[in-house]
């Protein structure tokens, strides 16, 4: 079946609409320079269904322009690509680009392009994976981004694995690499995206780690003298991340009514090579932010907080900072405890207690497997850990729902006589 869609009259560019593996194929048909016959088929990436020929037909089309216009930047090089350029760029653009930019060097363009448009952490994060293996591994193997295909981003991959890095990592510098040349693709900088094509190892199969309910009492015990002590106890008995913890503010704990609301974080970023503590009066998704029932073990944890800031406060005077006062989680010295100390401090603190060693992220896990073991539906545990969907929920914490497992044992046992 072929439906012939659109001629490009002065160098005779068609494109055809093909069914391959239940997949609509953009196959555009052509004469190189030599005047010979050519076709070059791109994957539509839209399932051949009822109702989906159309955008099949649109994006076929839209694949012939771009491959059109990289013909006519073949044959009109500095024309076409000065049109690229001021598409992508204001400033200094015949500096910044030009046919023969290198993959490593479009992608730190792309960042600073794209910088606004996205969460401070995840431009560092980016900023981050670019300059590190993406760096390393194209600078020992430099290709042009006009000259990228499939075949250079699956041997960096493969490279990524050889090094002992888990395929969700792999998948994670995939995403990265994918947006970019999305990017590409929609200014017309290249004809279609390399990264759709490569081969992804499956996701590594998680398991989280947790504390039984003994061991959190045991924690608890423990560490009531740490400096992380009201920081344990908020994950543990809220499921809350890091950043949820150290961001909580006085304002957004009611103590009349006797709830909490998760609505503040407090991340890391990396700015000039240093280290910086960010505030953002919101959550990771709209399902984080939840207000939560004031639980009284808690209620006299904070007021404890409370007796204590103003203890520091008066103790060290002038010394003792003020400018956090509105965070619950603060050291000694009135500053947000840092992300990194958390991390660090957590497994330190364990090891001296006598517990075996978890993650401190392991405290949420361990909050959601407490309330599994006492048949809170995994519906509540969702809007209590604030997961943006119930199969986020389940696709962790299924393997630890024994209870249901156990009902469908007594259901299929009672349901059969032998």
């Amino acid at each position: 079946m072929t439906d012939v869609i659109g001629i490009a009259q002065k160098i005779n560019i068609t494109v055809s609409l093909h069914e391959k593996n239940h997949i609509y194929q953009a196959v555009i048909n052509y004469k190189d320079s030599n005047n010979k016959r050519k076709q070059k088929w791109i994957s539509t990436r839209i399932k051949v269904a009822r109702g989906n020929k159309k955008k099949a037909l649109q994006k076929a089309e839209q694949y012939r322009k771009s491959f059109e216009n990289s013909i006519n930047s073949q044959k009109y090089p500095d024309a076409k690509i000065l049109l690229f350029r001021s598409k992508l760029y204001n400033i200094d653009i015949e500096k910044r680009y030009d046919e023969n930019i290198l993959f490593f060097d479009y992608l730190n363009l792309w960042i600073e392009k794209v910088k606004n448009s996205i969460e401070i952490t995840t431009f560092n994060s980016h900023m981050q994976m670019i300059n590190s293996r993406i760096k390393k591994y194209f600078s020992l193997n430099p290709v042009k981004l006009l000259e990228l295909e499939p075949i250079h981003i699956q041997n960096f991959y493969d490279d990524l694995l050889s090094d002992g890095l888990k395929p969700t990592t792999v998948i994670r510098y995939h995403a990265i690499i994918r947006k970019s040349l999305d990017y590409a693709f929609k200014y017309d900088l290249i004809v279609n995206n390399p990264a759709d094509k490569v081969t992804l190892p499956k996701k590594n199969v998680f398991a989280a780690s947790f504390y039984s309910q003994k061991e959190l009492n045991e924690l608890f015990e423990k560490s009531k003298n740490d400096p992380l002590y009201l920081v344990i106890l908020l994950a543990a008995f809220y499921g809350l991340r890091r950043s949820e913890v150290l961001g909580l503010k006085w304002s957004a704990i009611n103590f009349e009514s006797k709830t909490i609301t998760i609505k503040h974080t407090i991340v890391e970023i990396k700015k000039d090579n240093k280290k910086q503590i960010l505030g953002k009066d919101r959550t990771k998704t709209n399902s984080s932010y939840r207000t939560l029932p004031l639980i009284n073990n808690i209620i006299i944890a904070l007021n404890n907080q409370k007796k204590m800031q103003e203890h520091y406060k008066k103790k060290f005077k002038k010394t003792y900072t003020t400018k956090y006062e509105e965070y619950v989680c603060l050291d000694h010295n009135g500053f947000i405890i840092k992300p990194y100390y958390v991390t660090r401090h957590f497994p330190i603190l364990l090891k001296n207690i006598g517990l075996t060693r978890i993650r401190f992220h392991d405290l949420r896990h361990s909050c959601a497997s407490l309330l599994l073991s006492h048949n809170i539906p995994m519906k509540a545990i969702q809007e209590w850990l604030g997961h943006s969907s119930y199969s986020t929920t389940a696709n962790i914490y299924a393997h630890l729902d024994v209870n249901s497992k156990l009902l469908s044992a007594k259901t299929i046992s009672s349901a059969f006589t032998l």
